[in-house]
């Protein structure tokens, strides 16, 4: 897993059908809060979305989220256009949890990912992460406003 002061892993993933989002693409412009979360269309999850789209102090404008879960794009592309969420939803399906796997952050058992948060600064290094392993721990959002606010 990497950890605060490393350079995060880059990866490039679908989007869409014919698109593809780079980590590096944010390098040099903006700060970039990946967002790995097990499935979608769940409870959980989707709380966690819903609190993103809807609380704005958790990020501010300028950052890009960066949703990551490792269904396949056409499933991420309906459940952000389901949710009216904000941030691109990528998908980490093939090969199967590799962005995962780089970030520490899949689960062999559950053949999923679990929910990693990890704050890339416009040099490409990490300067924050909260992860929680189990599957059903929600995540403390509001520290990612402790982490690009200092509030």
């Amino acid at each position: 897993m990497p950890e605060i002061g490393d350079i995060a892993p880059d990866f490039s993933l679908l989007e869409d059908y014919d698109q593809r989002v780079s980590l590096s693409d944010y390098r040099g412009t903006s700060k970039v809060l990946i967002f790995f979360h097990p499935f979608s269309y769940t409870d959980i999850c989707e709380g966690e979305i819903c609190e993103l789209r809807d609380d704005h102090s958790l990020v501010p404008e300028g950052v890009e989220i960066l949703n990551i879960a490792c269904d396949a794009w056409p499933i991420r592309k309906a459940y952000k256009e389901k949710l009216g969420a904000n941030g691109r939803f990528l998908a980490d399906f093939w090969p199967h949890g590799e962005v995962s796997r780089a970030y520490g952050v899949f689960d062999d058992d559950w053949g999923t990912c679990m929910r990693g948060t990890f704050l890339v600064d416009e040099d490409g290094v990490i300067t924050h992460k909260l992860v929680n392993m189990g599957i059903a721990d929600r995540r403390d959002q509001t520290v990612y406003r402790e982490w690009l606010t200092g509030a």
